[in-house]
């Protein structure tokens, strides 16, 4: 029975043990060495002290050790948290100092640069770390992981006191509108979130998955939940250059294949050879809307591939899916609610909306996170009863209310609208800066592009554009205000349209929009003294 998130690896063992269960560039691991790993850190987790729902921080890049360290962490009765690779000593203290971390897990490259910023942790106790071991640092006992490893082979299944609605698990958000948040996720969120998905995906043990996506963020981490919960085949890439994800697929004959759409974007105009795409079996979209354009080239490089369009946020794992079959009647939609979840749309005046009414996404269900760490401030305001909750049951189910404005059409098919705070407020319109953005994807003139409102005394909000050109042409920024003046009305035309060639990306390999709004109001404020 799967209670804990790494039963859905230690199941696998008797039936599935030889199968290939993580590859990393050269080395791949059966389902079998897998958990005897996980078992062997679990122990060595008890051993020096770890206890029940502890904090254990993973800072490291995608490897063999990332897998393990995770469902170790399941095993010894802790709490992961994984932290982006890419995230700075600051930030990274920041994480360990907010809940309390206890052990590290980290490389040997990462501890040096954060000998300075560990000092003000004082709850990190524990270093374990791989690689060259370093000096050892004030406060911290420092673990070689081997040598943690070694020290309690074949322990695994000593603790056994968690149950499903444990913690299991702290995601922090990438922090676009402040310090990050910590969302607190239970086993029975995880095992749920990764059964729903697989499902519908029809994952199954021949499949091979590549994890191209951080595995922080909820989307890249389900990436491996969702192939052990079924007994496929996970290989792991670092991303730094779409030619990898490339020859990686081909390499490995992928079949399956998630990304954001900045990334999708940098991937349609690789050239994929037949060996790269003819095991392909879907290939899935979600932190955002996939621009036409781009959905189309990838359906002709993936011609025999299903596209998934999916919607989720980290509160909730997973909220919709599109099925392919509706693709080409309702390519702008994020789909119906995933398997054992439903999704209302509900109105500022607390009521269902109808068809074409725009309201807030709100999640029920079994996927709905427990919170946000040490915030019951910030948590009482996204976790809520559910709409339609009987005041008379004192175990009132708590749903996630998303903050995304969406609307449904008369088939019960959702459609996104856009952030409640990122809408665009200008001349007394409310503008979704994604239907900006697609018309100028369709012109073919760029390959990224951010709509931004910027904060105006005459009109609330002026509307700034900032695109990258497609295929590193040059781009004239009044060529591409002429385009979208013939295919947008005039209150949504942007005032102005700033090129540059690559747009800043979040940790989590979205478009980091306060960076770029934060930069554009300074350079229009500079203009204008």
């Amino acid at each position: 029975m799967r209670m804990r998130l790494h039963d859905i690896v230690a199941e696998k063992v008797d039936r599935q043990g030889s199968l290939p269960a993580v590859t990393f560039k050269s080395t791949t691991v059966t389902y079998a060495e897998l958990w005897n790993a996980a078992a062997a850190f679990a122990a060595g987790l008890r051993r020096i002290g770890l206890r029940r729902e502890e904090r254990v921080a993973i800072y490291l890049d995608k490897r063999i050790e990332t897998v393990v360290s995770v469902l170790g962490t399941s095993a010894a009765d802790g709490v992961f948290v994984p932290i982006n690779p890419l995230l700075r000593s600051r930030q990274v203290a920041y994480i360990l100092g907010d809940c309390g971390v206890r052990v590290l897990v980290t490389s040997a490259e990462r501890f040096e640069r954060l000998r300075e910023e560990l000092a003000a942790c004082p709850t990190v106790q524990h270093v374990v770390v791989i690689g060259a071991a370093p000096e050892a640092a004030a406060g911290c006992e420092l673990h070689a992981w081997g040598e943690l490893m070694g020290a309690g082979e074949g322990d695994g299944e000593a603790a056994r006191r968690a149950i499903d609605i444990d913690m299991a698990a702290i995601l922090y958000t990438s922090g676009s509108t402040g310090k990050p948040k910590g969302v607190v996720l239970s086993h029975r969120n995880l095992i749920a979130g990764a059964e729903s998905v697989s499902s519908y995906l029809e994952n199954h043990e021949q499949d091979c998955i590549l994890a191209a996506l951080p595995l922080s963020f909820d989307a890249g981490f389900s990436q491996l939940t969702t192939a052990f919960s079924v007994g496929a085949h996970v290989v792991l890439v670092n991303y730094l250059l779409p030619g990898e994800v490339v020859s990686l697929c081909a390499r490995h004959g992928v079949t399956g294949l998630t990304c954001v759409p900045p990334l999708w974007l940098q991937l349609v105009d690789q050239d994929w050879p037949a060996e790269a795409t003819r095991s392909m079996r879907y290939f899935a979209n979600t932190g955002g809307r996939m621009p036409r354009a781009t959905l189309a080239k990838l359906r002709a490089l993936f011609p025999a591939a299903s596209p998934y369009l999916m919607y989720g946020l980290t509160e909730a794992f997973r909220s919709t899916y599109l099925d392919p079959a509706e693709v080409d009647r309702r390519p702008d939609s994020i789909g119906k609610a995933i398997p054992n979840a439903e999704i209302v749309v509900v109105g500022k005046d607390g009521a269902v909306c109808g068809p074409g009414e725009e309201g807030e996404l709100v999640h029920r269900g079994a996927l709905v996170a427990m919170g946000y760490w040490g915030d019951a401030e910030r948590t009482a305001e996204r976790f809520k009863p559910a709409p339609g909750s009987d005041p008379a049951i004192t175990t009132t189910e708590l749903a996630v209310w998303s903050g995304d404005v969406v609307t449904t059409d008369e088939d019960g098919f959702l459609y996104f609208v856009g952030r409640a705070d990122e809408m665009i407020k200008t001349s007394g319109y409310r503008v979704s800066p994604t239907e900006i953005e697609e018309v100028a994807y369709e012109t073919g003139l760029v390959r990224d592009a951010v709509a931004l409102g910027i904060d105006d005394p005459r009109v609330g909000q002026q509307i700034a554009l900032i695109v990258s050109p497609s295929n590193g042409r040059e781009l004239e920024p009044g060529t591409l205000l002429a385009e979208l003046r013939k295919q947008l009305p005039m209150y949504m035309v942007p005032k102005q349209v700033i090129v540059q060639s690559e747009l800043p990306r979040s940790p989590n390999g979205k478009f980091d929009r306060n960076s770029l709004r934060q930069e554009i109001g300074k350079q229009l404020a500079e203009s204008a003294s």
